[in-house]
């Protein structure tokens, strides 16, 4: 749910935001929709990245990988 609120700006960022837009509220809808975006995309960056660097979870999941398949057979024969 969209809540007014209250915000102030230096003049130089309205005049930005003015010559970009009509709509000021979407205009930081939008703005800060995206930064949100991006920075939880960081932070599952990171996480892929840590996760790839820890020797332990490289070993269990090469475990998981080698025993995933065992005693299965194609249900297709």
């Amino acid at each position: 749910m969209a809540q007014k609120i209250s915000i102030t700006l230096e003049e130089n960022l309205l005049a930005y935001i003015d010559s970009q837009t009509q709509n000021r509220s979407k205009f930081i809808n939008e703005i800060l929709a995206k930064s949100c975006k991006e920075q939880k995309l960081q932070e599952l960056r990171d996480a892929y990245i840590k996760q790839a660097q820890d020797e332990d979870e490289q070993k269990e999941i090469e475990l998981w990988d080698s025993t995933s398949g065992d005693n299965l057979e194609n249900e297709a024969d």
